[in-house]
């Protein structure tokens, strides 16, 4: 064999070599894990192995639109947080957050985390903030209505250049014979200082309130569908307005 024949038959058999490696490689089912000790990143997508997002994780600049059937549209939220997708890669809740003191000293936050019925918004809320000078802390329970939240997109498509304003008021001219959502139960620390449980009818009117005004005056009241006060504990004194 001559000494280019050599040298070929070499070659030949490193590059087999390789090439095995590189295949073995590629059918490896070995699980790779990378570790950080820190790392700084301005979206997180997390996504299912077919694609499907599920969690997103977002500072302001990034946050992302409302997402229904796995298409992103416009919502403005101008917050930082972490938006729930369900499985079908439509918005089933969320958690933002944010807080600032203006030039005037003024001081604004909030924190909101929800969780919302299929294919609408959101029927399960923890929210706390500060505006005005006045703070709340709160959980809420709602009603959402039946139809579903993708009766949306051809306006939120329509209105996707308009300003959010403008987009805002044609959402709410399109949906005004639409039902509304109504509150059920409203727990929390109102901006008065004062805290109370509220538990309301289907067309979110109160109907039990107990409650501790800011002074620690405790109150229990049954109201009727008008909003009168029908039986009241402590009893209101003679000459009293309920």
């Amino acid at each position: 064999m001559s000494r280019s024949e050599r040298l070929l038959a070499i070659y030949s058999g490193i590059l087999t070599v390789v090439l095995a490696i590189v295949l073995l490689g590629g059918f490896s089912n070995e699980k790779k894990k990378v570790s950080f000790d820190e790392i700084d990143v301005k979206r997180i997508n997390l996504v299912e192995p077919d694609g499907t997002l599920r969690l997103v994780i977002s500072n302001k600049a990034r946050f992302p639109g409302l997402y229904i059937k796995g298409k992103e549209y416009p919502h403005d939220r101008n917050t930082a947080g972490l938006i729930f997708l369900n499985d079908e890669a439509t918005e089933n809740g969320g958690l933002i957050f944010g807080g600032s003191q203006n030039k005037e000293g003024k001081v604004e936050t909030w924190e909101h985390l929800s969780f919302d019925q299929y294919m609408q918004d959101q029927v399960l809320v923890f929210g706390a903030g500060e505006e005005n000078g006045e703070r709340y802390s709160r959980m809420k329970v709602l009603d959402e209505p039946d139809f579903p939240i993708s009766e949306m997109t051809g306006v939120l498509e329509s209105t996707a250049k308009l300003s959010p304003d403008q987009r805002q008021a044609a959402l709410q001219k399109a949906f005004a014979e639409k039902p509304k959502p109504h509150d059920r139960m409203f727990l929390g620390r109102d901006t008065d200082r004062s805290v109370a449980l509220r538990l309301k009818d289907p067309e979110g009117r109160d109907r039990i309130v107990i409650k501790v005004a800011a002074d620690g005056t405790p109150l229990l009241q049954f109201l009727d569908i008008a909003g009168n006060v029908i039986s009241q504990l402590p009893e209101p004194k003679a000459g009293c307005v309920k």
